[in-house]
């Protein structure tokens, strides 16, 4: 199946608790782009978030569903442990020096795999690492006042999952989703995706801890990405030839998806790069208007009352 492996990360979803600090954050703090709002398709009463580069790129996105009062999640075995975004090399010190200035605790930044990184904590306290990645030419959001454009967040850069027995997690990444080992630094081992780099990078670590628990401040799941839908509806089939539980093809309005979970327990998704998030609303205007899939519509203000209201930027 390798002629038809995945480009790179599509996005990756997380769970927070409070819908308004997580908008600040990301917004404020990190400066990504809020490209939609829009609600949990499964569970309507909870906001759905993404996060991105100006028009929401496959590769930029990280996705939070808000769940008010969720309890604190435990990073382990078993689970995402760290997302990872890329910065040109020479902004590393800028954003050091930024959430020191905001009083965010952080460590770094050190030598990762040949990268420098800094990490730090969301409000949840969900696992961020900021990697300095020459050659990223993606162009970050720029609408964020002091955030230079120069310094912007360029888009996702690499997860990091954490692994009890990392064998058979290997086996599928190596064999049926076609990456390449792209070397090991310690216990952890990186895998590319199409020749690999910021927005393509996969890390396995092993972990004999206790297993994690999938709560607040913890990833909920990590989607690649393919071209279309006829390309993931043949991955679809390959894996079920395999033996893997896959959902049918879901629409998520703004991309397709399919689901399965790992050997080791993460749950990963197939995502199509179609149709985008410029489907409902213009780009100009991303973000800012509670958007519903057509199915919900006829419950907008059931769905609206159940939701808190939410300050988000201009």
């Amino acid at each position: 199946m390798t002629d038809l492996a995945p480009h790179g990360l599509h996005h990756v979803t997380a769970i927070a608790s409070d819908p308004q600090a997580n908008v600040d954050f990301y917004t404020a703090v990190l400066g990504l782009r809020l490209v939609k709002q829009t609600v949990n398709f499964d569970a309507p009463d909870v906001y759905h978030l993404y996060y991105g580069d100006e028009t929401g790129s496959p590769s930029s996105i990280l996705t939070f569903f808000p769940w008010r009062g969720v309890p604190a999640g435990r990073q382990g075995s078993g689970l995402t442990t760290a997302t990872a975004f890329s910065v040109p090399p020479e902004s590393l010190g800028w954003w050091q020096s930024r959430v020191a200035g905001l009083g965010i605790a952080h460590e770094g930044p050190r030598t990762r795999d040949g990268e420098e990184v800094l990490t730090f904590r969301d409000p949840d306290g969900l696992v961020i690492d900021v990697v300095a990645a020459p050659g990223d030419t993606r162009s970050g959001w720029d609408g964020v006042a002091d955030v230079p454009a120069e310094h912007a967040v360029r888009g996702l850069h690499s997860v990091t999952l954490s692994e009890r027995l990392p064998d058979p997690t290997v086996e599928l990444l190596t064999g049926l989703l076609g990456m390449s080992a792209a070397g090991e630094d310690g216990d952890r081992a990186r895998f590319a995706m199409a020749g690999g780099g910021a927005g393509a990078v996969l890390d396995v670590a092993g972990d004999r801890g206790p297993e994690g628990r999938q709560a607040g401040g913890t990833v909920h799941h990590v989607a690649f990405r393919v071209a279309d839908r006829a390309t993931q509806a043949a991955w679809r089939a390959e894996l079920v030839e395999a033996g893997m539980q896959v959902t049918e093809i879901l629409d998520r309005q703004y991309f397709t998806s399919i689901y399965f979970r790992e050997p080791g327990g993460v749950l990963f998704e197939i995502a199509t790069d179609e149709p985008g998030f410029a489907i409902d609303e213009p780009l100009l205007e991303l973000g800012r208007a509670l958007k519903l899939p057509p199915w919900l519509e006829p419950t907008r203000e059931q769905i609206a009352a159940s939701l808190p209201t939410l300050r988000v930027p201009s």
